[in-house]
């Protein structure tokens, strides 16, 4: 069990070097267009305001080459101005002499926000040069940054190595949601798994079927299982190289004995023209693109849906930014919120799925991690949770 802010004593007066995970959308206007990862750290930043502590607050935004003002925090530090009950700075400059005397001004119960982690050389490397300047501005490190904790960088992980440790709030809450999935998940347990590519997913994949009782997929990614099957799909997406792995993947699940439901049928349209004409088909016309799935999937997938103690949400059922093609998502979501199991979701795409049919309110838990919720469920661990000091008992 990792040691948490709240098993910390002693904080008044200390710099806490808190990694967050601020990789939000703004527009060029400096416009933050999804708070949803900023207030999910707040609850851990206000503990160390009401603490007393130093807070210097680091993240990363996008992935710029170098220097972007298009990629500086300055927007997220002008959001915390309003949403936090105390000073709150933020410090462009990249001279570590600068930021030190930035750092040696911050007031107990204040906040300090420096510039994008990324614009760091050597924070992707872990370079330990950069972890241990990094490390010299502060007291205590604590890790809130979920949706950064499978990526070994200078920020997450190199000053994790130096300075006394700790999880954060939301850190603490992802864990302690996602671990029984991986350790022991409540059954049945049914793994909802879409999106476009078996390439991005094959390793979950292949992790989630040995503990999932049932496995539904959808999204185009279907299309190469169903391939795999001698199915006709049209035109439809499909990964010609990935058809053997979708073969191995339900040859396991055969062997184990568990469920794979894959669609019945499609909502197509024509692949070179994409007419609005969309149509149920059973089978897959040459011409045709499956872009959603159709009735008879909805209350096949709904109906598996509907036993489970346990679920995992990640990936959409199709192409469902567009109204057309947005019921399968939207109806396999209501599902999800509607049943009386244990609901997690994750990735960025599901998010903002959730968020577009307003089923947040029946969903337990929405990780803020997309890649690093698939990586910890499929090899139980993180780099960046592994590094972090263990709780004393």
């Amino acid at each position: 069990m990792k040691r948490t802010i709240k098993d910390l004593v002693g904080l008044r007066g200390k710099t806490v070097l808190l990694r967050t995970d601020f990789n939000v959308p703004i527009d060029e206007n400096g416009r933050i267009m999804d708070i949803t990862r900023i207030a999910s750290s707040l609850p851990t930043i206000k503990y160390l305001i009401k603490q007393k502590a130093k807070v210097v607050i680091l993240s990363h935004l996008g992935r710029p080459k170098g220097y972007d003002v298009h990629k500086s925090l300055w927007p997220v530090a002008m959001f915390l101005k309003g949403e936090l009950r105390c000073g709150v700075g933020f410090c462009h400059s990249l001279s570590f002499d600068e930021i030190k005397y930035r750092v040696s001004l911050v007031r107990e119960g204040s906040v300090l926000l420096l510039e994008n982690t990324r614009f760091f050389e050597g924070e992707e490397s872990c370079d330990m040069t950069l972890s241990k300047k990094l490390a010299s501005l502060g007291d205590i490190y604590v890790n809130d940054a979920f949706g950064t904790a499978h990526r070994r960088n200078a920020s997450t992980f190199g000053v994790a190595r130096i300075l006394p440790n700790a999880i954060g709030l939301l850190m603490e809450k992802e864990l302690k949601a996602i671990s029984p999935i991986v350790d022991e998940p409540k059954r049945p347990f049914v793994a909802v798994i879409g999106g476009a590519k078996v390439s991005s997913k094959l390793k979950v994949l292949k992790s989630i079927i040995k503990k999932a009782d049932s496995l539904i997929i959808g999204g185009a990614m279907a299309y190469t299982f169903l391939k795999a099957q001698g199915e006709s799909i049209g035109e439809s997406l499909v990964e010609e190289d990935m058809v053997d792995d979708c073969l191995e993947i339900l040859e396991i699940a055969k062997s184990l004995g568990k469920k794979v439901l894959l669609p019945i049928d499609h909502i197509v349209a024509d692949a070179s023209t994409k007419k609005p004409s969309v149509k149920e088909v059973k089978t897959i016309k040459e011409n045709m693109t499956g872009y959603d799935i159709g009735a008879e999937t909805i209350k096949m997938f709904a109906k598996e849906i509907s036993k489970a103690k346990q679920i995992f949400w990640n990936g959409p059922m199709g192409k469902y930014e567009e109204a057309r093609f947005s019921e399968g998502t939207c109806e396999v979501g209501n599902a999800i919120a509607n049943c009386k199991g244990f609901t997690v979701v994750g990735g960025g795409d599901t998010l903002a799925a959730v968020n577009q049919f307003e089923l947040g309110d029946g969903i337990d838990f929405m990780s803020t991690g997309g890649g690093a919720t698939m990586e910890f469920i499929e090899q139980g661990r993180l780099p960046c949770i592994e590094v972090i000091q263990e709780k004393i008992i």
